[in-house]
C-alpha cells in the first residue's frame, strides 16, 4: 500500500505534520491504493491524500456490486468521494464524516429515491480524498463540484465573478474604476461586491459627481496639457492639470473612501457645513458645486433602495421552489448600504428539498468568493452549523449564519423571498412560451420534435478585411450564451470578401472539432441528454443567415464530413428589399418559401438571427479595434511590454524607433545591442 500527500492549495506541512493529524485508517492489509496528485483548484486552507481504491474483483462489475466491493477497502476517516461511470464521467460528488458509513449506505440499495437509484446504477468505479476534519471534506466538496460539474448534484449556474468598485492606490491622484476579477498586486481599496456591472457603473457616475475622481488610465492622465470634457461637466476635479491642489484632491478621496466605508452620514454632515459656510461668504459659485455634490450622493443612496438601519455587512438568500424549478435570491448589504440584488437558477432535481439545495448553493456559491460576517437566510440549510464553520475557516473570520425571526432583518429576507416567487415565475413564463416556440418550430420546418439545440451561423467583415464567423447558441431556456464563439477566419485562399468561403471555413472548423471532441452525432440521441440534465454538444438544427448560396456550400460541408443526414440545415435570406418579415426559407427536400408576417415562429427566428448578427459584428467590431490599436513594435519578437515602453518613453513613438540607429537604440536602458539590431533590422530588412 502507497499513497501520496498532494497539496490541494496551499504548501504542504513540514516534518510530516499533516500525516501526524490524519485520523486512523482502517484498511485492510490486501488493499491496493493507486498513488494519484489530488485535482487542483482554488487555494484552500489544507492539505489532503487522494485515495483511488480498487478492487481486484470488481472488475465488470456496476451498480451497487461494485460499491459493496470497493466499501470494505475504505479508509475509516472523513473525506470526499466520487462515483464514476464506466466512461470515466463524475456522476457525483459527495462528502462524508466518515467515508467507510457512508458509501456502505449506496452499497446496502436502501432507502434510495429515484435519483439516487439511478446514480448508483450507473456508478462503475469511484474515487476517494481523505481529508483531516469534515469541514475540509466540505471545502472540497464545493471545489470539485464546481469544476466537475457532476451530473447528479445541484450544479450553481451563472457563476460569474462580482464586480467591484476600486479605488486606485499606486497613483498620486488616484482613480475610480469597475473592477473585476483577479486583484491588482499594485493593491488599492476594493469595495463591493456589486450584483451586476450596469449597478457598479450608475454607482461610479453619481460618486464622480459627488467626489470629482478621476476615471481615466494614467498614460491619458500623465499626457494631458489641458482638462478634458469630464472637467467640463462637472465630473472630475481636474487633477490632470492642477486645476485643483494634491491636498483638495486627497481631501475628495478621503470622503469618497469614507462614503463607500459606510460613513456616508458623516460625509453628508461635513458637505453640507461647507455648503453653509459658502453661502454664508457669499461664495454663492462654490456652494452650488456643494448642492450638487450632496444632490448626488442622495442619488447614489436612492439607487440602492432598501438601506437597512441594524444590517451593517450581510447577503440575504432567500429560495423559492414552484414547477420543478428553483430560484434563489441573493441581495447585497455592506457598510448598511443595499448594493444590489441576483437572481440564480441552479440545475437540481426537483426531488430534492429546498434545504439541501440551499446548502449546496451556499457552499458553491462562496467557493471562489469572500464571505461577510453575516449571511441571513429564509430557512435553515442542511448542516448549518457545518457551513458556518467551513466558510470562517476560510475567510479568517467568523461567519454567522442565520434564519431571522423577526424584526428588521425578518423584514429583508421576506423582501428576498418575494423576489425569488416573482424572478422564478416571470423565468417559468418565458420557458413556456419558449417551449411553444420550439414546438411552433419543428412543425415549421418538418423536425421529428422540438429542437433541444439551435445553432445560428452569421459572418461580419469590411470589403474582406478582420472577417469574423459567428456561432450563437439557443435551447429551451432562451440563448445559451456560455455556448457562443467567434471564429477568426484565418484561410488566406479565400477571395477577400466570398461569404461562401468564409462560411465553409466555419463550417468545417466547427463540425470537425464536434467530431473530435464528441464523437459521432448518434451518441447525443442514443443518451437523451436533457434526461441526463446535461445541454446537448450536438446541435439538431444549424441556422444560416444566407440564401442558396450559403446552404449549397454548408451542405457540400457537412457531406464532406457525413454528417448532411444528421445535422439539419437551414437558411435565411433577407426578402425583397432587405424588409424584415419577407425572410425566405430555404431547407433541404423543400421549395424556397416565407412564413406569414404574423406567426410567431417568424418573431422567433428573427430574433435567433438578430442575436447571431449583433454577435459577429461585436466580434468584428473588437478584432478591428484591436488591428487599429496595433503597434509596429507588437511585430518584433523578442520586444515585450517593458523594452516597449522604453522603447516608446525613449523616442516618442514607433515612427522614430524606426528611423533610430542602433547605437540609438543600444542607449534606451534594457536595450542590448542584440535588440537594438533585432529591431533596427526589422525596420531596416528590405
Amino acid at each position: 500500500m502507497s499513497a501520496r500527500e498532494s497539496d490541494t492549495g496551499s504548501s504542504p506541512r513540514k516534518g510530516g505534520k499533516a500525516a501526524e493529524d490524519m485520523p486512523d485508517i482502517d484498511l485492510d492489509d490486501d488493499e491496493a491504493v493507486e498513488e494519484e496528485v489530488a485535482p487542483a483548484g482554488p487555494d484552500l486552507p489544507f492539505t489532503a491524500i487522494d485515495w483511488t481504491v480498487h478492487a481486484g474483483d470488481a472488475d465488470g462489475l456496476v451498480g451497487a456490486e461494485v460499491i459493496q466491493a470497493l466499501v470494505k477497502r475504505l479508509p475509516n476517516a472523513p473525506g470526499v468521494y466520487r462515483m464514476m461511470n464506466a466512461a470515466g464521467d463524475v456522476l457525483y460528488v459527495g462528502k462524508a464524516r466518515s467515508l467507510k458509513k457512508r458509501v456502505t449506505n449506496y452499497a446496502q440499495g436502501r432507502f434510495h429515491t429515484n435519483r439516487i437509484g439511478k446514480m448508483v446504477r450507473e456508478t462503475a468505479t469511484m474515487e476517494f480524498v481523505v481529508t483531516r476534519t469534515e469541514i475540509e471534506a466540505l471545502l472540497l466538496e464545493a471545489n470539485l463540484i464546481k469544476r466537475l460539474r457532476p451530473r447528479f448534484n445541484v450544479l450553481m449556474r451563472d457563476d460569474k465573478s462580482f464586480p467591484y468598485i476600486m479605488l486606485t492606490s499606486d497613483h498620486a491622484s488616484p482613480g475610480i474604476y469597475k473592477h473585476r476579477g483577479a486583484r491588482s498586486r499594485k493593491g488599492g481599496d476594493y469595495f463591493g461586491p456589486f450584483a451586476s456591472a450596469q449597478a457598479v457603473g450608475r454607482t461610479i457616475n453619481s460618486l464622480q459627481r459627488a467626489f470629482l475622481l478621476r476615471s481615466c488610465t494614467d498614460s491619458f492622465f500623465d499626457n494631458r496639457t489641458r482638462p478634458c470634457l469630464l472637467f467640463q461637466i462637472k465630473r472630475c476635479a481636474g487633477p490632470c492639470t492642477g486645476e485643483i491642489s494634491p491636498e483638495g484632491y486627497a481631501e475628495l478621496v478621503s470622503e469618497a473612501k469614507d462614503f463607500l466605508s459606510g460613513r456616508s452620514q458623516k460625509v453628508k454632515t461635513e458637505i453640507s457645513a461647507q455648503m453653509q459656510q459658502a453661502a454664508e461668504d457669499l461664495d454663492f459659485e462654490r456652494a452650488a458645486i456643494y448642492r450638487d455634490r450632496l444632490a448626488a450622493l442622495s442619488h447614489v443612496q436612492s439607487h440602492q433602495g432598501i438601506n437597512p438601519q441594524t444590517v451593517d455587512e450581510a447577503d440575504v438568500f432567500a429560495i423559492h421552489q414552484e414547477g420543478g424549478q428553483t430560484c434563489i435570491q441573493v441581495f447585497f448589504f455592506r457598510t448598511g448600504q443595499n448594493w444590489g440584488n441576483r437572481a440564480y437558477f441552479p440545475k437540481a432535481d426537483p426531488a430534492i428539498e429546498a434545504a439541501e439545495v440551499l446548502g449546496s448553493f451556499l457552499a458553491q456559491f462562496y467557493d471562489d468568493k469572500p464571505s461577510p460576517r453575516s449571511i441571513l437566510l429564509s430557512q435553515a440549510v442542511e448542516e448549518q452549523e457545518l457551513l458556518g464553520e467551513a466558510l470562517s475557516t476560510r475567510a479568517g473570520h467568523k461567519v454567522a449564519i442565520a434564519v431571522p425571526q423577526r424584526g428588521e432583518k425578518k423584514d429583508i429576507v421576506d423582501q428576498a423571498a418575494q423576489n425569488a416567487r416573482e424572478a422564478l415565475g416571470r423565468r417559468l413564463a418565458e420557458t413556456s412560451t419558449q417551449a411553444r416556440l420550439l414546438e411552433g418550430f419543428a412543425q415549421t420546418f418538418g423536425l421529428e420534435k422540438p429542437p433541444a439545440r439551435i445553432e445560428v451561423y452569421d459572418n461580419s467583415h469590411i470589403m474582406g478585411t478582420n472577417a469574423v464567423g459567428g456561432m450563437i447558441v439557443a435551447g429551451p431556456e432562451g440563448f445559451v450564451k456560455n455556448q457562443y464563439r467567434k471564429f477568426n477566419i484565418r484561410s488566406t485562399d479565400i477571395t477577400p470578401g466570398d461569404d461562401f468561403g468564409m462560411m465553409r471555413e466555419v463550417m468545417q472548423r466547427r463540425f470537425t472539432r464536434l467530431l473530435k471532441d464528441h464523437g459521432d452525432a448518434q451518441a447525443d440521441t442514443d443518451d437523451d441528454p436533457e434526461a441526463n440534465g446535461a445541454f446537448p454538444a450536438w446541435p439538431d438544427v444549424i441556422l444560416i443567415d444566407g440564401g442558396q448560396g450559403q446552404m449549397t456550400a454548408v451542405r457540400a460541408m457537412l457531406a464532406e464530413l457525413g454528417i448532411e443526414d444528421r445535422v439539419v440545415a437551414i437558411g435565411v435570406a433577407k426578402g425583397q428589399d432587405r424588409e424584415a418579415g419577407r425572410e425566405r426559407f430555404f431547407a433541404k427536400g423543400k421549395d424556397s418559401f416565407s412564413l406569414p408576417v404574423r406567426d410567431p415562429v417568424l418573431y422567433f427566428v428573427q430574433r435567433l438571427r438578430d442575436e447571431a448578427h449583433r454577435f459577429a459584428i461585436g466580434s468584428h467590431r473588437a478584432r478591428r479595434k484591436k488591428e487599429m490599436v496595433k503597434n509596429p513594435l507588437d511585430e518584433i519578437g523578442g520586444i515585450g511590454p517593458a523594452r516597449k515602453r522604453a522603447l516608446l518613453l525613449a523616442f516618442g513613438t514607433a515612427k522614430a524607433v524606426s528611423r533610430a540607429a542602433v547605437e540609438d537604440l543600444m542607449a534606451v536602458e534594457g536595450i542590448s545591442e542584440s535588440i537594438a539590431r533585432l529591431v533596427y533590422n526589422h525596420f531596416h530588412d528590405n
